[in-house]
Formats: C-alpha cells, structure tokens, sequence
C-alpha cells in the first residue's frame, strides 16, 4: 500500500504454528517420523495478544490453548508456557502480554484474576493479584503494560472500569479512572499501550482511545461510535508508530484504522477474509521499534506481519 509522502505499508508473512520456526527437518528426522509418528507440533488456537522483546521474539497470548507461544524466527526455537491443573496460580484464560527491559514476560489472566510473571526463558516466577483463600484483587484483568524505567506495572481491570498503577511487587500505587462517559472515564477498558510519557487506554464500550500521562491526567481521546472507517465500533488493539500516529484494530470492521494525534483518520488496511492481509476477527496489535505492525488475527489463527516505512525511511530510499 503506497501512502501519502512516499510512504509505504507492506506485508510481510503471517505465522501460526511451531513447525513455521525450525528449519526444515532432514531426511532421516523424516524417516524417524514415519516409523514413531511425527512429533505434536503447537499451533494458536485463538491467539489473542502479541508483543515482541529485545531479542526480536514474538510472543503471543492463546486463550484458547490456555497458554502462550514463543516464536523465535532467528534462533529457529518456539516454547509454550502453560501452568494447567496447577494447585495454585493455574493459567487459565491468558489475556494480554508485556515485557520488561529484562524481557521477563507478564501475562494478565481474565478468568485467574491475576497477572503470571515469567523469566525470558519461560520460567515460572511467580503471580501479582493473588490473596489469600484463592482470590485476587482484579476482577477482569486485561491490557498490561510495563515501565522499567520507573518501575511501574499499569494493568487495566476491566470489571471495575480502572487502571491499576503497580510497583514491580505487585503493591497498588493508585488506580486512574471510573465508570462514566466524560473524559477520564472508563465503560470496559481494555488494552492499554506506553508510549514515551504517554499512556493510551482502549476505553471498549465509549469506542475510543483515551490518553493519559504517567501521573493519570487526561490529555486527549480519539474515536467515536460508528460501523464504518473513522469511527470505531468494536476496537481490541492499539499501537504507535514511529511517527506518533495511532493504530487502532477494529474487530467489526475487519481492518486497522490509522489515526493522527489530532484523531484523523489516514488510513486503513485489511479487510474481511482469509487470504494475506484480510482478517476475521482481529485483536491484538504491535508496533516494535523497526515499525513493524503484528496483527494477531484471531479466528483465522495466525499473526499477521505488516512493514510500515515511515517518512524518515522513504526519503532515505529516495537518496540512495
């Protein structure tokens, strides 16, 4: 897709299971695999969220495989992290994902109440939101982001129409928000996204994304009601470019909205499908640092991988 000032959206690939990250395997494997069976491989089941660490590994959320796949396309390694018919802390319906500098993963559970901590390797560490007697503090834990810098964990808990502000330990801080329609309410937020001193809450149910700073001051909204593009009707992820403009999934619609700061709309990509770029029923979105957007498009079972080539980006292609 060719934009406006020599920009470009491009798509890359979309993945979905184990076998898409290891090399292909040699002959005698293939012999070994005729005589025992082939191995079990993992494949998304109802991917959810997607984030991307350090090393460049894609990390995905599947509820519905109660778990969280690991893709390592440099390496040619995957891992799935699971924690079932655990006798405490069982990972029951993992909702939306993060990681810290150190590339620890934090993993908000909706149905659990609590919010798993694993070490980058996959590791169990331990749970945030656990009290006594097997309840947690959340009611519907979802959108999860984390600051190193400042050592915060902002988690939305959807049930209760707040964002929870954290230190690493899992102590509340403060929470922002509550239920209404004026600004700084919440009705069912979900994902929450940082970027530089902002942080950006897709409010569900007033079909918008409110950003605030770190502190939990209003600073502006985008989006409004509607079922065709520039307004929002069923939004699920949220990102940000390079560029600052906010890209908005709209599960409806089928496609990602692109929005301004000033909440206008730019443009839009994908539709309604399951051939490359299409989806069906899209949820989770990333922006890395090399502007590449993931699109975890759910019921279609796969991340989709889109390159978008900023301003900065065209005009140095355009020198060389």
């Amino acid at each position: 897709m060719s934009l406006e000032g020599g920009r470009k959206l491009t798509w890359e690939h979309s993945f979905n299971s184990e076998t898409e990250v290891k090399p292909n395997r040699g002959f005698w494997n293939k012999v070994v695999d005729v005589i025992a069976g082939a191995p079990d491989y993992h494949s998304m089941v109802r991917p959810y969220s997607v984030v991307t660490d350090s090393r460049g590994r894609i990390i995905v959320t599947d509820p519905g495989a109660a778990g969280v796949h690991i893709f390592d396309f440099t390496q040619h390694k995957y891992k799935f992290i699971e924690r079932q018919d655990k006798r405490k802390d069982s990972m029951l319906k993992p909702q939306c994902v993060a990681v810290d500098a150190q590339n620890n993963i934090y993993v908000t559970d909706s149905d659990a109440g609590e919010i798993f901590v694993f070490d980058p390797n996959g590791k169990y560490l331990h749970a945030i939101g656990s009290l006594k007697g097997g309840e947690g503090y959340f009611k519907r834990p979802t959108g999860i982001a984390v600051d190193s810098a400042t050592q915060r964990i902002y988690v939305t808990d959807t049930l209760r129409d707040e964002v929870f502000v954290l230190d690493m330990q899992g102590n509340i801080l403060q929470t922002i928000g509550k239920s209404g329609e004026a600004e700084g309410e919440f009705n069912l937020p979900t994902e929450l996204r940082l970027d530089g001193p902002n942080l950006l809450v897709l409010d569900a149910m007033n079909f918008r994304v409110q950003v605030f700073d770190r502190s939990g001051a209003f600073k502006y909204s985008i989006g409004e009601i509607g079922d065709s593009p520039g307004t929002i009707f069923r939004p699920k992820g949220v990102g940000v470019d390079s560029e600052g403009d906010l890209y908005i999934v709209d599960a409806l619609l089928g496609m990602v909205q692109v929005f301004n700061r000033q909440g206008q709309l730019l443009y839009t990509f994908g539709a309604k499908g399951v051939h490359a770029g299409e989806f069906q029923l899209p949820a989770g979105l990333f922006i890395d640092h090399n502007d590449r957007v993931y699109v975890v498009d759910t019921f279609n079972r796969r991340v989709q991988v889109f390159h978008y080539a900023g301003l900065k980006l065209a005009v140095t292609e355009a020198m060389k």
